[in-house]
């Protein structure tokens, strides 16, 4: 849907010069700084796909914000480009550029920005209003998103009414109000007080569930850029740090400044069964014999084997009891050794969602699929381990 390509931009510097400087001196940073400028973005590459919830992260300063501005060119780029859904942005037009901002685009700032003598229903609808849509139309779209962020109810009240966690409902609703394909967020729940703010994370993420839109989340955050990512991009100082999932950043910090910016994480919320999840010691299928079964897992540290059905599901467990039993009365049919004592979780699930289940059978956790095939497997000692390493030790594990 959006890809930035070598996004630079220099601040204090007329564009001339700042295009000379950009493109001749290795140290760019010192070069811009030596001419009395400011070098706040610096070769910046990036895409979003669509569906995705995107989220820039970074101290204040790291460029994340002057980065969003040049996604719908609020801000123009010294160098680089920017390319939304197969169109390059900074080859627009100025009426292309409207229709980019206005219909395709949707922006949703910390500050709440609501008119005080508007009803909470006409907030919402004033978007629609600078489009030109009738006001039935636009009423009728801005009540719709009020009540997908829960406020159906309250379309007549004012502004000063409402708490600051409900203003901003009445702002997520303006943005969804208009439809766009991309949802651009600037730190819009860093004002609101803490249990405020999960609320609308989790409001955010029931949104996103629902309707999968393309959202671009800026914040400085990392507890919040983990919870909310599919992926996230960390800033320093106008360059990205590192781009991956929440669990390749706890469990693969780039450098120290990522790993020391990760250290106070809770890991039980971030790493999930399948970041911390390792190849079966032992597996069986349903049509192997229980002399062969038993003969491989006396090689194993477990008391029990996975056995698994021809699609790759899990057909049940047999344990090394069993299997002895079924070789003594010389009985080649798995399937009579098999039992139920097992957990299966799901590849995605979190640790603080299942470290309380492992170590309770003969077999560790399970971790299935979308398809409830076996993946892996957790051993207790593997969730300990997860909890308790620093990320350099997670590394070295996996």
């Amino acid at each position: 849907m959006i890809e930035a390509r070598h996004l630079t931009k220099v601040f204090d510097l007329p564009p001339a010069r700042a295009g000379r400087i950009l493109d001749a001196p290795a140290d760019r940073a010192r070069a811009v700084r030596e001419a009395g400028g400011v070098l706040a973005v610096d070769d910046v590459s990036f895409s979003v796909d669509k569906g995705e919830l995107f989220v820039i992260m970074g101290l204040s300063g790291s460029g994340k914000s002057t980065v969003i501005r040049m996604i719908n060119r609020l801000v123009a780029p010294s160098a680089g480009s920017v390319v939304y859904d197969g169109a390059d942005v900074g080859g627009m037009t100025p009426r292309e550029l409207r229709e980019l901002r206005n219909r395709r685009v949707g922006m949703v700032f910390q500050h709440f920005a609501l008119f005080p003598h508007r009803t909470v229903r006409e907030n919402a609808a004033y978007g629609l209003k600078a489009r030109g849509v009738p006001k039935r139309e636009r009423l009728r779209r801005a009540d719709r998103a009020l009540e997908q962020v829960g406020l159906g109810r309250r379309g007549d009240a004012y502004p000063d009414e409402f708490s600051g966690g409900m203003k901003q409902r009445v702002g997520l609703a303006r943005a969804l109000t208009t439809d766009p394909d991309v949802l651009i967020m600037d730190e819009p729940f860093s004002a609101l007080d803490p249990l405020t703010r999960r609320s609308m994370q989790e409001q955010l993420l029931e949104l996103q569930r629902d309707f999968r839109k393309t959202i671009i989340f800026v914040t400085h955050d990392l507890n919040e850029a983990m919870r909310l990512g599919d992926r996230i991009m960390v800033m320093r100082n106008g360059r990205i740090v590192q781009l991956g999932t929440g669990p390749e950043i706890i469990s693969q910090p780039a450098d120290a400044y990522v790993e020391d910016f990760v250290s106070d994480v809770d890991r039980t919320r971030v790493l999930t069964a399948g970041t911390v999840m390792q190849p079966p010691w032992v597996t069986a299928a349903v049509g192997d014999d229980p002399a062969a079964v038993l003969g491989r897992l006396r090689e194993s540290p477990g008391h029990g084997v996975y056995v698994t059905a021809p699609d790759g599901g899990i057909a049940g467990v047999a344990t090394d009891a069993l299997l002895s039993e079924a070789v003594a009365g010389n009985r080649a049919d798995l399937e009579s050794c098999l039992g139920g004592g097992y957990t299966a979780v799901p590849d995605d699930a979190p640790l603080i969602e299942f470290c309380h289940r492992a170590g309770g059978h003969p077999v560790p956790l399970a971790v299935v699929d979308r398809d409830k095939r076996l993946v892996g497997v957790v051993p207790r000692a593997r969730v300990l381990d997860a909890i308790a390493s620093t990320p350099k030790d997670v590394n070295e594990h996996a």
